[in-house]
């Protein structure tokens, strides 16, 4: 019997000998032939893995005999390598897909909606990780996506952050930006300000466009596009980075971050740390910033996964808006007239400046092989402003701001108190317009797979925001206060009287406030302090979405839809009276503030609003090279909250109505081993635009209405890539778009009563859109030279880019211009085991410093006479583009 047991023991460790073991390979790039550092390994159905070194190699512990290896690396499409024993599997060669983000999702995979989580096709592309750290330099994360079909960049030389981005001709309010799922868009107008995610350029490990009505699961309504920004998560091994920029005009950033690596409990933390500044391109565009990156992971088995992250990235910049081209041209191409001197010392008139931290947990749980649920719970809360004059400004010669005599004027004020009206002393103050906001949120996605061919998606999308707008005053320049006379008005808008004695509300500020954005994160303003406005609003937001998705190897088709509800109300502090202001019951006398504890004031009448959308599509893929694909969409998209309360006041526009999108979009796509290209054709009509104003004359109250002619966008797009050799590789694209107006637009003036008192026509149909160029295109090349030395280059052509005025007949046309940027990397291995690496990375933007209109802001036709700038009118306003620029970065992984 003893030697059955040791028969049997003997057998039971052989069998555990055998199922231990270690896995060694090599991942490659399969098109430049070099090592792949950092691409993930893991073993299909556990926890277990680990990364390649610098060369590419791979060293992995299994407790099993066979079993399948998922290899994955940004920017390549991720393969599936089966073992049946321990020991080398060989070299593994990762084919690069522009379009491939999949490796880099590690929580919430569920939320983070990417092209490749769908089998049906869309106009999509993307941005790996090693382009944001190469190319992006100095500049805004928006012009990474510049070598993409149908997307203009523009408004760099208003300063770091101020980048505008269109996607097919539309506006930034009218594209998604989603960050890791979350949607970042502002709530009360939809726009994008990038100055507040200067830092996405540190933390971004891809970023996917996905152009037209795309394929997001949430209860959202791009029509533009669909931008997916997916940042770093915990990252599963120990190990950090430090780099430090160099650039034209004093630029300086240093950034290091560090990672601990997955514990065997299951648990990590990966940080990042950086801080900028510079002095901007053109004159007074000084700006400084920090990023802040901190995430938390913990996987206590393979059914659970958390992950907790928060970020920010709070910044000041120094504007420059735009101005005439005879000013560019008579003061310089780097022109600025918004700052000065004062003493010697340099102030500035117009300051963003704004901290905006993000934060949200993730939570993805495995329920079962054929079902996940994903949810992140997320925050951000909004602190800061910008700047700008009251008062009346006085500037030099140059039209640059004069503070010298600024002071001298503030220092004859009677009694030191500066007033915005005629009737007083002239005087000046820096006011800074605050924004502050918080916004808290959840978006769960539940997936079901009935079958190897049907999955089902549904979920919800719930919000919630609070934003407080006023002003205060930033710099006083020798006054010891300033005030406001205000005229109070009803809930009707109607003008009140303060008081029985008539006189007129007015505030009275005496304590100022620097526009910082670290010190205006825990500050609180005094009601009393506040100047010219004060309002809040609430935007409460609730949406459900499914989707339904069949799919087989040769054909698929999906359908999606969803249905939100926005919930809106405004808080006005200021201008509004209340009941016994207006009634006289309390008094107040000329030259004093108004009394402590009072607030005038009124709520708004809350305003629902229901919006939906559906949409379908197929594909089929007659080959593997081989693919076809259709899909259409209809929006009913409710209002903006700034364009349901008229001209800033309680007033509820009673002409506001969901807007009518329709989106077609069909494409065809081929892919070998040495050529891929993708053609996509759309169409996409935007209808009942609506903007109002109302206005009091004679003490009647009318509303004027345009309602906007249809906006009609379609074109066609061509991307390609040609591997001719290995190591070689050109990229290119081109897009042909007609966007125009369509129709007649109804200017309409009515009373209170809805009764109409005129009607005007305007014909405007076959004008232009401007403000993005309808026809352009770019050829890249990338050659690596050797195992360290690597160059590239990227030319694009921009044409029929008209004037951003909105609805216009005849629209400008703007000069064509072409653009060509390079760059050159270089990179060494370092340590024993060559797990630690040096890269150098320059690059040279506008490398032949080529001049050009980059955006006009009015459409001023020449006339006999007048003086011109490359056939147009100088006395038009915009931006010129920048001019060379360049950059260096020097960075250590480890």
């Amino acid at each position: 019997m003893k030697r059955i047991y040791l028969a049997f023991a003997a057998v039971l460790m052989s069998a555990m000998a055998f199922s231990q073991g270690t896995l060694t390979g090599t991942v490659t790039d399969g098109e430049l032939g070099g090592p792949l550092p950092g691409a993930t390994v893991m073993v299909k159905g556990t926890s277990t893995g680990t990364s390649t070194d610098f060369d590419g190699n791979f060293t992995l512990e299994v407790n099993q005999s066979s079993g399948t290896l998922l290899i994955s690396y940004i920017g390549f499409v991720s393969k599936s390598v089966p073992f049946t024993t321990t020991g080398s599997v060989g070299t593994i060669a990762l084919q690069p897909d522009a379009e491939e983000l999949e490796g880099v999702v590690v929580v919430g995979s569920g939320i983070i909606d990417l092209a490749t989580d769908r089998r049906t096709p869309i106009a999509v592309s993307s941005v790996p990780i090693k382009v944001i750290q190469e190319k992006i330099g100095t500049q805004d994360v928006t012009m990474t996506l510049v070598n993409t079909p149908s997307v203009y960049v523009s408004g760099q030389a208003g300063g770091f952050g101020d980048t505008n981005m269109r996607v097919r001709g539309f506006e930034q309010d009218n594209t998604a930006f989603l960050l890791n799922g979350q949607p970042i868009n502002g709530m009360e107008d939809g726009l994008m300000y990038w100055s507040n995610w200067s830092g996405m350029n540190d933390i971004a490990n891809g970023i996917q466009i996905q152009r037209g009505l795309g394929s997001s699961k949430l209860a959202i309504s791009s029509v533009g596009g669909t931008v997916n920004f997916v940042t770093k998560a915990t990252e599963m091994n120990e190990g950090g980075f430090g780099y430090a920029t160099v650039a034209n005009n004093n630029y300086l950033k240093t950034s290091a971050g560090y990672n601990t690596g997955i514990s065997e409990k299951g648990w990590g933390m990966s940080v990042m740390l950086s801080h900028w500044q510079g002095d901007g391109y053109n004159e007074g565009n000084f700006g400084e910033g920090q990023t802040y990156f901190i995430s938390v992971g913990y996987r206590p088995n393979d059914t659970h996964g958390f992950n907790f992250l928060i970020t920010g990235a709070p910044q000041f910049h120094d504007q420059n808006f735009t101005k005439s081209i005879s000013s560019y041209l008579e003061y310089g191409l780097r022109y600025n007239n918004n700052w000065g001197v004062y003493n010697g010392q340099y102030m500035t008139e117009r300051r963003n400046f704004y901290h905006k931290p993000v934060a949200n947990l993730n939570w993805d749980w495995n329920i079962s092989e054929t079902s996940q649920l994903s949810t992140v719970l997320y925050a951000s809360w909004g602190r800061g402003g910008g700047t700008g004059n009251l008062g009346r400004r006085i500037r030099t010669a140059e039209g640059r701001i004069d503070y010298d005599a600024i002071y001298a004027q503030n220092a004859a004020v009677t009694g030191g108190i500066g007033y915005n009206n005629s009737g007083f002393d002239p005087a000046y103050i820096t006011r800074s317009s605050m924004n502050l906001h918080s916004w808290y949120g959840l978006v769960s996605n539940f997936e079901k797979k009935f079958s190897e061919n049907l999955t089902w998606n549904v979920g919800v999308d719930l919000r919630t925001y609070y934003g407080e707008h006023f002003r205060v005053v930033a710099d006083f320049h020798g006054l010891d206060g300033w005030r406001e006379n205000i005229r109070l008005v009803d809930q009707n808008n109607d003008h009140q009287p303060y008081g029985d004695s008539g006189e007129y509300k007015y505030s009275l500020a005496t304590e100022s406030y620097k526009p910082s954005a670290w010190g205006n994160t825990f500050r609180s303003f005094s009601e009393l302090q506040k100047t010219d406005y004060s309002n809040d609003e609430r935007i409460s937001y609730g949406g459900v979405f499914t989707q339904l998705e069949y799919a087989t190897d040769d054909f698929s088709a999906f359908f999606q839809g969803a249905l939100s509800n926005q919930y809106h109300q405004r808080f006005d502090h200021y201008q509004y009276a209340d009941q016994s202001l207006i009634n006289g019951t309390s008094e107040q006398g000329t030259g004093t503030a108004l009394p402590a504890g009072i607030t005038p004031g009124v709520d708004s009448e809350k305003v629902n609003n229901i919006g939906y959308n559906v949409k379908g599509g197929l594909s089929y893929n007659p080959t593997s090279q081989h693919s076809f694909y259709a899909n259409a969409g209809y929006y009913s998209r409710q209002p903006y909250h700034d364009n349901i309360y008229l001209n800033f006041t309680n007033a509820i526009n009673p002409l506001t109505e969901n807007e009518k999108i329709l989106g077609l979009e069909a494409g065809y796509g081929y892919s070998s081993t040495m050529f891929s290209a993708n053609l996509n054709l759309y169409r996409t009509s935007w209808k009942d635009r609506v903007v109002t104003s109302s206005n009091i004359v004679d003490d009647v109250l009318t509303y004027t209405s345009n309602f906007g002619t249809e906006q009609l966008h379609s074109g066609v797009e061509v991307d390609f890539k040609v591997k001719p050799t290995q190591g070689l590789t050109f990229n290119g694209f081109a897009s042909v778009g007609n966007w125009e107006y369509k129709g007649d637009a109804v200017t309409q003036i009515t009373n209170e009563d809805r009764v109409v008192i005129s009607t005007e026509n305007i014909d405007y149909d076959g004008g232009k859109v401007g403000g993005a160029a309808q026809l352009s295109g770019g050829l890249g090349v990338a050659y690596r030279i050797n195992s360290m030395f690597s160059v590239d280059s990227d030319w694009r052509y921009y044409d029929k880019l008209y004037a951003d005025v909105g609805a216009i007949k005849e629209n400008l046309e703007l000069p064509s211009f072409s653009l060509l940027d390079a760059g050159v990397t270089f990179t060494m291995p370092l340590g024993i085991d060559k797990s630690k690496a040096l890269k150098i990375r320059a690059n040279m933007n506008n490398v032949l410093d080529k001049e050009y209109l980059s955006e006009l802001t009015t459409a001023n036709f020449v006339e006999p006479g007048d003086e011109t700038y490359d056939g147009i009118n100088v006395t038009n306003q915009g931006y010129f583009g920048l001019g060379r620029t360049w950059n260096v970065t020097l960075r250590y992984d480890f």
